[in-house]
């Protein structure tokens, strides 16, 4: 598997490798948000900028690490992104965010790690906005979504409960769903939507 997760690491790869699912993904934000309310928008992990699309009436800052995923992405998009650490990645109180969103990121970080970034996205959260964390959950049973999720690049899938703990060390649940992931009636993956306010 380690060929595949290098060949991941380029753009054009990984957005190829997402394209099929990413609507999919997403809808379940879709359905129970108003996008059309949301004034700045947080994408931590943003990749090539699988999401940006969605949040195009809205001011917009993509983050993440892999400089050759913001490149692209800022040729793509012509928007703000950013290569930084956002554990470290601060802004004055009059910029924080409304809307912050984790698509399927965590999963790649072992828990000490989770948690202190979710504190710290707790810092860059308006009094009113709300954090949207989209992750792969570890399913009980042996299933296929079971496999896929041991087989991910990402090594700390959990099952849903560990999420539900880490996510409410940090923010007051609004919203806890689990959805599948998955095509022609077949789960593929196993999803938790979490959406949350700051404590």
């Amino acid at each position: 598997m380690g060929g595949l997760y290098s060949v991941l690491e380029h753009s054009a790869v990984y957005r190829a490798w997402q394209a099929p699912f990413a609507e999919r993904k997403f809808a379940i934000i879709r359905r129970n948000n108003d996008l059309g309310a949301v004034r700045r928008v947080l994408d931590v992990g943003c990749g090539p900028g699988t999401n940006a699309a969605w949040f195009a009436a809205c001011d917009y800052v993509g983050i993440d690490m892999n400089p050759d995923y913001i490149a692209d992405a800022r040729a793509r998009f012509g928007r703000t992104f950013v290569v930084a650490d956002v554990t470290t990645y601060t802004v004055p109180p009059g910029e924080r965010f409304d809307f912050i969103f984790l698509n399927s990121l965590l999963h790649h970080l072992e828990t000490a790690s989770v948690r202190r970034l979710l504190a710290h996205l707790a810092t860059l959260l308006t009094d009113h906005g709300h954090i949207h964390i989209l992750d792969l959950v570890l399913p009980d049973r042996l299933s296929i979504a079971r496999l896929l999720a041991r087989w991910d690049r990402g090594d700390h899938p959990r099952p849903l409960e560990e999420w539900r703990e880490l996510f409410l060390e940090s923010f007051d649940p609004v919203l806890v769903e689990p959805y599948p992931l998955g095509r022609l009636g077949l789960e593929l993956w196993a999803m938790v939507y979490f959406k949350g306010r700051r404590r």
